[in-house]
């Protein structure tokens, strides 16, 4: 997969830079063209004339260092990479990446680049831990830039724990999913298939101006459909309330309430090949709204709930060709809970996350999922931007979809 690829190499200041010469060196055996790009500090860990000689190209560490004169050096090497990988990533980087700051050669060149970037970070496990450092991440998480999870270990510093850049090796494998990724979305595996997907939360009225709902976002489930169309599907979106507009490019049919959206959903389930349920349809509604505002009087006011259909497991008993993935949102007991709302619901799959964890609650960019299937756990995803995982998600329903001959 990497056979022709232009890669664009950033090695920052930390300890970690002796590994950018076996990173370097792997990347071209597996058949990329390497150029290299290197901060002042990074120099002082490993030399320019070793990544020289690995990418048998000119290595780069001064703005000002044009070696062809009637290009711009940044500009030409942001233009013409398929995939930015930074490695080492130190917390000074990652953190001038986040605030938009251009001070040196790597720096200048990310924000003029186009392309996918990946970090690798490596640092001391409590600045890694650090407030500023964790939100300069999310933030890029947030920008789509694509983490390499650190390792578990000795670091050079004396300490234990999370810090250690991956191994080069786990790093060629990352940028080879990478364009393996790229390549299935070129083939448009999901074309012709007609995709429903639900998103954020409805809304059960008790008077006018009041109702009841709950935090979901909508945007895990635009996450999901912004992937399906991506793959090549004919994406259809049923929204309910949520805290960001759905993207304009994709069809969506606004509803409020649980019934209308069973209502919506069930009036394309025959043509449907996929049904995403991302959205968090409310258990209860008030028996008998009222027609006008509720005036304050009392201390008390009682309201009465009547159950709603249960959209995700009527449809799951409905199911004849149609693959569906389910959602679970859950605070404890994670896979026990996933589990046996897969098997109630007739899931395919099911898509669960304990939204106790930070990055992994109602709101946020980002997201960390466990996918289950009747066998259990089939992947646990890490800290990831939702877009991301709405991918990951839809490639795995297309590679099941495919197996499946449908």
């Amino acid at each position: 997969m990497l056979i022709g690829k232009k890669i664009l190499l950033g090695v920052t200041g930390g300890i970690a830079a002796f590994k950018a010469a076996s990173l370097c060196s792997k990347l071209v055996k597996e058949g990329a063209e390497v150029r290299v790009i290197m901060t002042e500090s990074a120099t002082k860990f490993i030399s320019e004339l070793t990544l020289q000689a690995l990418s048998k190209n000119a290595v780069y560490t001064d703005t000002f260092d044009e070696k062809i004169p009637e290009k711009v050096a940044h500009i030409e090497l942001a233009d013409w990479a398929d995939l930015v990988l930074v490695a080492p990533a130190t917390a000074n980087m990652i953190g001038k990446m986040a605030a938009g700051i251009g001070d040196d050669m790597l720096s200048t060149t990310l924000l003029a680049v186009t392309a996918p970037i990946m970090l690798a970070p490596a640092m001391n496990v409590h600045m890694y831990t650090h407030p500023a450092v964790t939100r300069n991440m999310a933030e890029l998480r947030s920008r789509g830039v694509h983490m390499i999870e650190p390792g578990v270990g000795l670091l050079a510093c004396g300490y234990t724990g999370k810090g250690r850049m991956e191994e080069p090796e786990a790093i060629v494998e990352e940028a080879k999913l990478f364009f393996a990724r790229q390549a299935k979305r070129a083939a448009l595996p999901l074309a012709g298939k007609k995709v429903v997907v639900t998103a954020g939360g409805t809304i059960e009225r008790i008077d006018p101006v009041r109702y009841i709902t709950n935090d979901s976002s909508g945007k895990m489930g635009f996450a999901v459909a912004k992937a399906a169309q991506e793959l090549g599907a004919d994406v259809t979106l049923i929204v309910a309330r949520t805290q960001v507009d759905p993207p304009v490019q994709i069809n969506a049919v606004h509803v409020e309430s649980a019934v209308e959206m069973y209502e919506a959903v069930s009036a394309r389930w025959r043509e449907t090949d996929i049904l995403v349920k991302a959205a968090a349809v409310a258990d209860y509604r008030p028996k008998s709204p009222a027609q006008h505002k509720i005036k304050k009087s009392g201390d008390e006011l009682q309201l009465e709930l009547v159950k709603n259909i249960d959209i995700l497991q009527t449809l799951g008993e409905q199911k004849t060709t149609q693959f569906l993935i389910g959602f679970a949102a859950e605070t404890d007991h994670l896979e026990q809970y996933a589990k046996d709302k897969l098997k109630r619901k007739n899931c395919d799959l099911l898509v669960a996350n304990d939204v106790t964890q930070t990055g992994a609650g109602f709101g946020t960019d980002t997201n960390i999922v466990n996918i289950y299937d009747a066998a259990g756990l089939v992947q646990s995803l890490p800290m990831i931007t939702k877009e991301e995982a709405g991918l990951r998600i839809m490639e795995l329903a297309a590679e099941r979809l495919a197996g499946a001959g449908k």
